[in-house]
C-alpha cells in the first residue's frame, strides 16, 4: 500500500456507536433464552426428556448469542472470538451462521472519515500533529474491534502503524460491558457450575483494560524491550503514544491468517511452536500474559521470525500459587490417582466448596486432553479440537465439566490459553510440544520426568536441557 502525502479524500461511514441499537441486540438474548425455557416446561410435560430440553435450550441460545455478537463491535465481538471455539462442539447447520459473521465481523467494520481521523488525531496528538509525520495515510490499513490502524512515516524516517480508536468507542464498550453483566446468567448454559458473576466482572475487567492505549504502550515496551534483538520473534517498537492514538513501528509480514489458508505443512508447524514459544516465554521474560493470540496479532517477516502486534490485552502474570497449581493438577493427572486429583481441584478452588464432583470422569478426561504433553511429539489439529470442545461441552448433565468452577483469577490465562489453542490447531501444528512446556517450567519438566520413569519411557527432557543451554543467538532455527 502506498504512503500518501498528508491531506486526504473524504468518504467511508461513521464509527459503530449507535448505543440504543447496541442495547436492544444484546438485550434480547436474556428475554429469548427466558421463552426457551418456558417452553421447555411444556415440552417436557408432553413426554420430551430432560436431556432432550436442555440440549435443545443450550443449541438455540448458542445460536442466537453468535448471530447477535458477531452482528456488534468492541467489546462484544471480543466475546465472540473467545465463544470461537464452542462452534467446534455445534453441528454444522447451527454453526454456521456464527461463523459466517465471525468471518465477516473485521472486513464490516466501519470505515473513519478522513476528516474524522484528523480530528481524533488532534485530539490526541495536538493540532500539529502532522508535524510528527512526514507522510499520513487516509485510508486505514487495518480495522480493530474499536478503532482502525493507518500506514505512515514517522518524522525519522521510520514506517509507522498510527492505531486511532473510534470517536465514542470507549463509551459504547462500556455500555456493552454492563450490558453483558446483566446477561451473564447465559453462561450458565456453558458452565452451570461456574461463578458466573466473579468470572464475568474478571472478563469485563480485562476487556475494559483494553481501551487503555497507555497501558498498551507499557506493555508493548516491556515486550518489546524483552525480545530485543531476539532471533525468534520480533516486537515492533513504540514511537508515541498520546490519548487514545498509538504509534508503533510498521511491520512488513505474512499474516498468519494465510499461513493457516495455504501455507506448507512444514511452515504451519514451524509458525505454531513459535506461537506456543511466545506465549510460554513471555512470562519469565516479562512477568506478562499475554491474552490476546488470534492469527490477526501475528506475521511471519521474510526472515522467518515471527511479529507480534497489540499488546492491549495483558495482565501481570503469573499470580502467587500459579506454579504450584500447574505442577500439582498435572502431577496428580498424570502420575497421581483419584484422591490426589480430588485434592488439588479442591485446594485450587476448581469446584465449590461442599459439591461433589465426578472425579473419575475428571482423570478419565484429563488423560485424553493430556495427550500432547505424554508423547515426544504430538499433532495439534482441529479434529483433535473439536473431539475434546464436544465432550468438555457436551449437555449432559453428568458431564463433569459442568459440576467445575473457575476461579476469577484464572480468567485471563484460560482466555489465551483457549484463544493459542485454536490457532495452534488450525495451524496443524506437529512437533515436541511438551518438550516446549516443560523448557519453561520446571514444575512441568519435573511431573514429565515422574511420568516417563513410572512407565519406563525413554525420556526426551535431554530436548529441554539442550534448548535451556543453548545461547540465545543461536536458536533461530531451534524451532521443531
Amino acid at each position: 500500500m502506498s504512503i500518501r502525502r498528508i491531506g486526504g479524500r473524504q468518504g467511508g461511514d461513521g464509527p459503530p456507536v449507535r448505543a440504543a441499537v447496541r442495547n436492544a441486540r444484546i438485550a434480547s438474548l436474556p428475554v429469548a433464552f427466558a421463552g426457551r425455557q418456558a417452553a421447555g416446561v411444556g415440552k417436557r410435560a408432553l413426554g420430551k426428556s430432560a436431556a432432550e430440553v436442555n440440549r435443545d435450550i443450550q443449541l438455540r441460545t448458542a445460536q442466537h448469542i453468535f448471530e447477535v455478537l458477531g452482528e456488534l463491535k468492541g467489546c462484544a465481538a471480543k466475546l465472540g472470538q473467545l465463544l470461537s471455539l464452542y462452534e467446534l462442539a455445534l453441528p454444522s447447520e447451527i454453526a454456521a451462521p456464527y461463523r459466517t459473521a465471525l468471518t465477516q465481523l473485521q472486513d464490516s467494520a466501519p470505515t473513519m472519515l478522513p476528516a474524522t481521523v484528523h480530528e481524533a488525531m488532534a485530539a490526541g496528538m495536538g493540532e500539529n500533529w502532522r508535524r510528527h509525520f512526514t507522510a499520513f495515510d487516509d485510508r486505514r490499513a487495518a480495522a480493530a474491534s474499536i478503532g482502525q490502524v493507518h500506514r505512515a512515516v514517522w518524522r525519522d524516517g521510520r514506517h509507522a502503524a498510527v492505531k486511532v480508536m473510534y470517536p465514542g468507542a470507549r463509551q459504547a464498550v462500556l455500555a456493552d460491558l454492563e450490558q453483558l453483566r446483566r446477561i451473564s446468567v447465559l453462561a450458565t448454559v456453558f458452565a452451570p457450575g461456574a461463578d458466573v458473576p466473579a468470572v464475568t466482572e474478571a472478563l469485563c475487567t480485562c476487556v475494559a483494560e483494553e481501551l487503555d492505549y497507555a497501558a498498551e504502550a507499557e506493555h508493548q515496551r516491556r515486550f518489546a524491550q524483552a525480545y530485543a534483538d531476539d532471533p525468534d520473534f520480533v516486537v515492533p517498537a513504540v514511537l508515541a503514544q498520546r490519548g487514545d492514538v498509538l504509534v508503533t513501528e510498521w511491520l512488513n509480514g505474512t499474516p498468519v491468517s494465510r499461513i493457516i489458508e495455504s501455507g506448507a505443512p512444514e511452515e504451519r508447524s514451524r509458525v505454531g511452536m513459535l506461537i506456543i514459544r511466545f506465549l510460554l516465554s513471555s512470562w519469565s521474560r516479562t512477568g506478562l500474559l499475554y491474552c490476546d493470540p488470534h492469527p490477526g496479532n501475528f506475521r511471519v517477516l521474510p526472515d522467518g521470525r515471527l511479529g507480534v502486534v497489540d499488546f492491549g490485552a495483558c495482565t501481570p502474570w503469573p499470580p502467587p500459587g500459579f506454579e504450584e497449581l500447574v505442577g500439582e493438577l498435572m502431577d496428580a493427572a498424570l502420575n497421581g490417582g483419584t484422591a490426589e486429583l480430588d485434592a488439588a481441584v479442591r485446594r485450587h478452588r476448581f469446584v465449590r466448596p461442599g459439591r461433589s464432583f465426578d472425579v473419575a470422569a475428571l482423570a478419565e478426561g484429563l488423560e485424553a486432553a493430556g495427550e500432547p504433553l505424554t508423547a515426544p511429539t504430538f499433532r495439534l489439529c482441529t479434529a483433535w479440537l473439536r473431539g475434546h470442545v464436544r465432550s468438555a461441552l457436551a449437555p449432559r448433565l453428568s458431564n463433569v465439566n459442568r459440576q467445575l468452577d473457575m476461579p476469577a483469577y484464572f480468567t485471563p490465562f484460560a482466555r489465551s490459553f483457549l484463544t493459542a489453542l485454536g490457532v495452534v490447531c488450525q495451524l496443524d501444528t506437529d512437533g515436541p510440544i511438551r518438550a516446549e512446556f516443560a523448557r519453561w517450567s520446571p514444575e512441568l519438566a519435573a511431573v514429565f520426568e515422574r511420568y516417563d520413569s513410572r512407565r519406563a519411557h525413554p525420556t526426551d527432557l535431554g530436548i529441554v536441557r539442550h534448548l535451556r543451554a543453548v545461547p540465545t543467538e543461536r536458536r533461530a532455527s531451534s524451532v521443531g
